[in-house]
């Protein structure tokens, strides 16, 4: 039995119509920005800079985003191209080179990391994937399968002892 529902594209097309006003939301003081980075890819044909705003988790002095749509994501694809990134994160912004991953054990730990976190917002997307809003190891394992991990690690070594200070005044 196949975990995705068939609104998901639905769900992503809405989403992109919102990428706009997340952004303006992010630029404000608010607290929602401590959930949102804004991304700036090369765009893998044109070179034109795109912007996305994306949610994400601090980790060891990186940053870490999944990709719903996995590898056909847009941004995934621009990094795919180009891995050269600038990352905007509540007042850091940095140049990064961007890792993509597609190893479903790590995006599980991942997975696991997000809904111990955030449990209310990764129930919700349990649900929009067909998932009970606390999976077990063998579910996060099978939806990420269809999903990818992007890792953004600094080039400034100075850019990853602020996120770890960043990551400590989170936790």
């Amino acid at each position: 039995m196949s975990h995705k529902r068939n609104n998901a594209p639905l769900i992503w097309r809405l989403m992109r119509g919102l990428n706009p006003k997340i952004m303006r939301i992010n630029s404000s003081r608010s607290s929602f920005k401590r959930r949102v980075l804004i991304l700036t890819t090369a765009g893998r044909k044109s070179g034109t800079p795109r912007k996305t705003p994306l949610q994400y988790e601090l980790e060891n002095g990186a940053v870490y985003v999944a990709s719903a749509r996995g590898c056909q994501a847009d941004w995934v694809r621009n990094i795919l191209a180009d891995s050269n990134v600038e990352v905007e994160l509540e007042d850091i912004h940095f140049h990064a080179q961007a890792q993509v991953i597609t190893d479903s054990t790590q995006i599980s730990d991942f997975l696991e990391m997000r809904l111990r976190r955030h449990p209310l917002m990764m129930g919700a997307m349990m649900f929009f994937h067909g998932l009970p809003p606390r999976p077990n190891r063998d579910q996060l394992y099978e939806l990420a399968v269809d999903l990818a991990l992007v890792k953004f690690n600094p080039i400034d070594l100075e850019i990853s002892d602020k996120l770890i200070q960043l990551q400590g005044r989170e936790n």
